[in-house]
């Protein structure tokens, strides 16, 4: 199977079905959709849909349950028995043309798939459980995920992240899974660590380091890095966080000499506010000022609160940096054109661990390390991942920018 981006197989065709303009369709428009499903990832399409169809033909499963689970997943719009033919006959025409190479049944996780159908809501579950219990795991998923967005069910949360996992297991990126969902999502909280990598300010000064200047201006690239919520996230999530990193930052008495050199630093000088004339404050008040924005597109009902006073300890966040100052000292942050030099970053980063907020410092912490290429041991690399469990968040915080780093 190839990693296709979105639906595939006979769950996409159920999709363009649905889609259509017509309340029902006759065969003959459906044929012509099945042949444009054939069509995708140049002509790959037609072995997914080939093996689809092969799977539920050479199942037990009975006509009325193979009819009933695929009305569910089209909701209604073809229906084979108005047109004087059986759903086992209409799958037949469709191997016809479109035989399978081969049809190996996907055992997959076929219990905790079909334990997912019977307690949902959607319409004939026993039969789309049987789908993915007798004939195939991952097809009855589909078919599955297909009914649940066909007929808009809400989905919260929790389940959200059951269809994710089960997508990931069977080796379906994202979007195939989330797409369509109506999903109620819980209210935005920037205590809830759900994140899958970096957030926040540390997060954002990634997205200018580089070569970004070719693609896109500076507030194109701000207001997607504050929109790019991550899989799972509520809406409206990276800008929150953002924006309560930066009014930590602004509130801060940190002199703006610093603010400046800070950005700079964890930027790699992607995107050099000096030589624009821009300070590290104003910089600061623009980026807060768009994060309010997308906040109020996305989540209008959002009204972000002052950022909480910080407790959390700065003494093991010390620690680490402490421990790594030499190594980052012997560097520098662009060192063919205008150079900050590594002790200059690191110092800067203390007053961020001591006089803002200690998980905002380890999280730039990480950032600099990776921007001066920073070996770790791997006694260092474990440490770092308890600290990031300890502020509560995703092991990919770490891994993601450091695990090159590590002299095993």
């Amino acid at each position: 199977m190839l990693l296709y981006e979105v639906d595939f197989g006979l769950s996409e065709l159920a999709a363009r079905i649905f889609a259509g303009q017509a309340p029902a369709l006759g065969p003959d428009q459906v044929l012509a959709l099945a042949a444009e499903v054939a069509g995708l990832a140049e002509g790959e399409g037609a072995v997914e849909l080939g093996g689809d169809v092969r799977r539920l033909l050479d199942s037990s499963l009975p006509d009325d349950v193979l009819r009933t689970a695929w009305l569910a997943a089209t909701r209604h719009r073809f229906d084979p028995a108005e047109h004087g033919t059986t759903m086992r006959a209409w799958l037949s025409t469709l191997a016809d043309r479109w035989p399978a190479r081969e049809a190996v049944t996907d055992d997959g996780p076929r219990e905790a798939v079909a334990a997912l159908i019977r307690t949902s809501t959607v319409p004939a579950p026993p039969a789309l459980a049987r789908v993915a219990q007798e004939a195939d795991a991952d097809l009855g998923f589909r078919l599955f995920l297909r009914a649940v967005k066909a007929y808009s069910l809400p989905i919260e949360k929790d389940e959200y992240d059951r269809l994710v996992a089960l997508g990931a297991e069977f080796g379906h990126p994202g979007p195939l899974v989330h797409d369509g969902l109506d999903v109620r999502w819980p209210p935005l909280d920037t205590a809830r660590r759900d994140a899958l990598g970096d957030v926040g300010f540390s997060h954002l000064t990634a997205w200018f380091a580089g070569s970004w200047h070719h693609d896109a201006t500076p507030e194109q690239v701000l207001r997607q890095a504050a929109a790019a919520d991550h899989e799972g996230q509520t809406p409206g999530s990276q800008a929150a966080f953002l924006l309560q990193d930066t009014l930590r930052l602004l509130d801060s008495p940190l002199p703006t000499p610093a603010l400046t050199t800070l950005w700079l630093t964890a930027a790699d000088r992607g995107y050099n506010i000096d030589q624009l004339g821009i300070d590290g404050r104003d910089w600061l008040r623009r980026i807060a000022a768009t994060c309010r924005d997308v906040l109020r597109a996305v989540a209008p009902d959002h009204t972000p609160p002052s950022p909480a006073v910080v407790t959390e300890p700065a003494d093991p966040v010390l620690r680490e940096l402490r421990g790594v100052a030499p190594r980052m000292a012997d560097r520098s942050v662009s060192p063919h054109w205008e150079a900050i030099p590594g002790a200059e970053a690191t110092a800067v980063l203390e007053q961020v661990v001591t006089r803002v907020d200690p998980d905002l410092g380890f999280r730039l912490l990480l950032r600099m390390l990776d921007v001066l290429s920073v070996p770790l041991t791997e006694e260092e690399y474990i440490r770092l991942q308890r600290l990031a469990a300890h502020f509560g968040h995703h092991e990919h915080l770490v891994t993601d920018p450091l695990w090159q780093r590590v002299e095993h």
